[in-house]
């Protein structure tokens, strides 16, 4: 009777909520013991006992240790992305490019031993890279809409990732005498200078102004042949009445 079927369906839910809690808490502790003690002190034998279980129990969590460290660097780029406020329609979008770039370099800063597991290991930190990439292209959009992309949208991304990447992770392998605020400032604004315009390439709002900014260019190109060109002109002034 399907009546029969609720208590099991019940219990069932019941256990898959404690296996939630359970490895939520084991991912609180070894982020624990990461930023406490580092990478080293992030053990199997040192996570289970401070989270009051077996070590077997973490196997069947995780799999093995590099499968919790995974789940740690998951859990950091979470934590990352609700630590930010961020206008959803900014008016000024180079401003905010550089607000979003000072934001995940604080992050990094305040949090090393997770930020260098999460971008530190090339093999780890694929997944988050590539998830905080897709991310950041969506800010990127707004840019290149507004007229103010100097290089294209995947290398746009690329650049303003590498150079937040790269400040903070140098900034954190260097003595706490030699570290200078001006290193940030100078990597940023390089940042800034290499993917974005000055004044917008196309002044006017919309598909029609960048249209015709584009079909007033066509005779100064030879990328295309005669046929190729003559078929974007077509399209082009579809564009812009």
């Amino acid at each position: 009777m399907p009546g029969d079927l609720e208590p099991v369906r019940l219990a069932a839910e019941s256990g898959a909520t404690v296996r939630e809690q359970t490895r939520r808490r084991v991912i609180e502790v070894a982020l624990d013991l990461l930023e406490r003690g580092g990478r080293e002190a992030v053990t199997t034998r040192a996570v289970a006992e401070a989270a009051g279980l077996q070590p077997p129990a973490l196997y069947r969590l995780f799999g093995d240790k590099e499968g919790l460290l995974d789940a740690v660097a998951e859990h950091g780029f979470t934590r990352f992305l609700a630590a930010k406020h961020l206008e959803a329609d900014p008016q000024d979008p180079i401003n905010e490019l550089r607000v979003r770039w000072d934001t995940a370099v604080e992050f990094g800063l305040a949090n090393p031993a997770l930020y260098a597991l999460m971008y530190g290991e090339p093999a780890r930190s694929t997944t988050v890279f590539w998830s905080g990439l897709e991310l950041l292209k969506d800010r990127i959009r707004g840019l290149a809409v507004a007229g103010r992309l100097r290089v294209n949208e995947d290398l746009a991304a690329q650049i303003i990732h590498a150079t937040a990447r790269g400040a903070v992770l140098t900034w954190l392998s260097l003595p706490e005498s030699q570290r200078d605020r001006g290193l940030l400032v100078e990597l940023r604004e390089a940042m800034i200078t290499t993917v974005t315009e000055r004044e917008p390439a196309v002044r006017e709002q919309g598909p029609a102004g960048a249209a015709r900014a584009l079909r007033a260019s066509l005779p100064d190109q030879d990328a295309l042949s005669p046929g190729e060109q003559h078929l974007l002109t077509e399209w082009l002034d579809r564009l812009s009445p």
